[in-house]
């Protein structure tokens, strides 16, 4: 399981503008696994990101929306994306340039590698 967490990290990390990849644990934000650029700080970026998922997922559920696809927050400087399955998180950190689009299918393609 280890291994092919190791190589879904380094799959995503690979796209083009991608500064970071990480494997969170959506309850207490913990890195299960990660690819980081130089600079980038991981348990920082993973904290926060599991914590957008989740208030994400329970608004989504307080408004009858049902569950949460994809998450993508952009900011002046990047652009955070993710998505989820039980208790693990996906997080991609990209540049503002990056394909969004193309992230999103790599990181639904990986969250069915870890199903």
């Amino acid at each position: 399981m280890m291994s092919s967490l190791r190589g879904v990290v380094e799959r995503l990390s690979r796209q083009r503008g991608v500064r970071a990849s990480l494997i969170v644990s959506e309850n207490d934000g913990l890195v299960v696994d990660s690819s980081l650029r130089f600079g980038e700080d991981g348990e920082r970026v993973a904290a926060l990101a599991a914590s957008i998922y989740r208030k994400a997922r329970l608004s989504a559920d307080a408004a009858h929306l049902g569950a949460v696809s994809f998450l993508q927050l952009d900011a002046d400087l990047g652009r955070l994306c993710a998505v989820g399955r039980d208790d693990l998180v996906l997080v991609v950190v990209a540049e503002s340039s990056a394909n969004v689009g193309l992230i999103r299918v790599e990181l639904f393609k990986a969250l069915e590698t870890i199903a």
